[in-house]
């Protein structure tokens, strides 16, 4: 017995949610029920959510041994380019620390924040690369018995760091050379451990900055960060008022950095924009969150008293576009006092993202 485009049904895969709803997408031939594709000889795979990429047992089967055809058994799967698009990325193989290639849901991240061999900006510079893994696997441990979900020891470099001179292309932010960052990725890959860069872009725009780092992008296991606070109008210095930036120009980097993913059939990325004033991402409801390439996150970074920090993590909550993710930042030195992980992950909603200066 074959598909429509020859295939023999033992070379092809059925998906399915598990759910008892009748054939709506498929991807290339035409959908036929679970049990006749099984009792043909096809693999038959219940994907609940209706994300194969989500599943590490499939991705992993996936990438082994590619079936030649899918048919799609529910419309949860989506239309025929979504779903080929996410089994492209699936037969990649690669798999996020954690399992499966979508960030969130189904892992916590706990970072270190900082900028390679710069203690003053955060913890993760405080040793060297080798140092530094070994402490975020630390720090992630303490969350281990307080989710269900794998906790993921992560990174957060600041790759464009935000300075009080203007520099030789007067924008006030030093732009670390590619190859300085380089090396942490590959370690942090290694070591099974995210990695996001962050970008504090003085007067130029976040566009322009996230391109400039387009080749570590491509690396799978590694996401963006647009830090608003450091985001000057042409007149403005830093430390004098607090930036912001329009949701146009976020949602330009999204496009973009959606597009990279799919050229590069890279997983999802964690796309996490920084903010602790509901003024520092203007029309934030306007943000584009149809990207299946990426998943926006919000991260919550003010530090002071629990009770500030919470404050502000509801008034954030005001207006948030549907589907939102949510990150929470503990200062060892700033907070009055830090949150202990019990303390930060009784938040609602959880936080999917911590990261520690």
């Amino acid at each position: 017995m074959k598909d429509r485009c020859g295939h023999p049904l033992a070379t092809a895969w059925t998906l399915s949610t598990g759910l008892p709803r009748p054939a709506a997408a498929c991807r290339t031939p035409e959908p036929a029920p679970a049990a006749t594709a099984r009792a043909a000889g096809a693999s038959v795979e219940e994907v609940p959510g209706g994300d194969p990429r989500a599943d590490g047992a499939l991705v992993e089967s996936a990438s082994a041994a590619p079936p030649a055809s899918v048919l799609a058994l529910s419309p949860d799967f989506g239309d025929t380019d979504r779903l080929a698009q996410r089994m492209d990325v699936v037969e990649t193989g690669y798999q996020l620390p954690g399992g499966g290639q979508v960030p969130f849901p189904g892992r916590h991240m706990i970072a270190l924040y900082g900028s390679p061999g710069t203690p003053s900006l955060g913890v993760m510079g405080e040793q060297d690369v080798d140092a530094a893994v070994e402490r975020a696997k630390e720090v992630a441990a303490e969350y281990d018995d307080l989710v269900e979900d794998p906790v993921v020891p992560t990174f957060e470099i600041i790759t464009t760091v935000a300075s009080a001179s203007a520099g030789d292309d007067g924008d006030y932010s030093q732009e670390l050379d590619p190859e300085v960052v380089r090396p942490w990725i590959e370690a942090a890959a290694d070591a099974g451990v995210y990695v996001v860069l962050d970008l504090q872009p003085g007067r130029t725009d976040f566009l322009t900055q996230a391109q400039r780092y387009e080749d570590l992008l491509t690396y799978p296991g590694v996401g963006l960060a647009l830090d608003p606070e450091w985001r000057l109008e042409p007149d403005q210095r830093h430390l004098r008022q607090v930036g912001q930036v329009g949701v146009d120009e976020v949602n330009a980097v999204g496009d973009w950095l959606a597009e990279l993913v799919r050229e590069e059939d890279l997983p999802p990325k964690v796309f996490l924009l920084h903010q602790f004033q509901t003024r520092m991402i203007v029309d934030r409801e306007r943000l584009d969150m149809s990207h299946d390439e990426l998943v926006p996150l919000v991260h919550a970074d003010g530090h002071g008293t629990p009770g500030q920090k919470l404050d502000t993590y509801r008034a954030l909550q005001t207006d948030a576009p549907e589907g939102m993710r949510w990150g929470w930042k503990n200062f060892y030195d700033e907070d009055t006092p830090t949150m202990t992980p019990a303390e930060t992950m009784a938040v609602e909603p959880m936080p999917d993202f911590v990261s520690y200066q």
